[in-house]
């Protein structure tokens, strides 16, 4: 399946990750593509690494295990850089997208020469401002998207704002936060 894009998420425990995969994983779908979004699970608590999938497609995907070559990867918290290796069988044709403001010859160097593409998004700063809380999980899902290419932004809007009225039925003041982290977040991701 030479057209398929495999993700695969780090974060912690609260943070969403999984939450931004299985988010992908459904817009995907609703653009037409073969998706799969899951998490990987362990004895996972608030704040402990966590681990997530996708796998996208243009065809059926026959293939049902952990991502170990993936394409892309997204670093929801920049202090796992520190204790696992996010660059483990990353493809160098692929491309990191880290939540961080660290400077590019620090994270370079916290990479462990990693040589495929870089990019840094300040979920942090785009969530206080949208959100007026620290939820890192909606801009790093834009932010893939647009590193990936996976859909166009449009397409990203139009489903989330669908997805957002279903997901936040309960509490509706949050859907234009969200909207705003996520057009936000689609101008802000910067390649080192």
């Amino acid at each position: 399946m030479s057209n398929m894009i495999e993700i695969r998420w780090h974060g912690r425990g609260g943070q969403g990750a999984k939450t931004a995969s299985l988010l992908l994983a459904d817009a995907a779908f609703n653009t037409g593509k073969y998706i799969q979004g899951f998490p990987e699970y362990g004895p996972e608590r608030m704040g402990a690494p966590i681990t997530a999938y996708n796998r996208i497609s243009d065809e059926p995907i026959t293939i049902h295990s952990n991502i170990y070559y993936p394409d892309y990867v997204v670093v929801v918290d920049d202090t796992l850089l520190e204790s696992v290796d996010v660059t483990a069988g990353l493809k160098e044709d692929g491309a990191i997208l880290i939540n961080t403001t660290k400077p590019a010859e620090v994270l370079r160097k916290e990479l462990k020469g990693y040589k495929g593409d870089v990019y840094t998004l300040d979920a942090r700063k785009i969530s206080l401002e949208t959100l007026g809380r620290y939820f890192p999980n909606t801009p790093m899902l834009a932010g893939i998207v647009k590193v990936s290419g996976i859909m166009t932004d449009e397409e990203l809007i139009e489903d989330m704002k669908e997805s957002f009225k279903h997901k936040f039925a309960k509490k509706p003041e949050v859907i234009d936060g969200n909207m705003k982290a996520l057009e936000m977040a689609l101008k802000e991701v910067k390649k080192i």
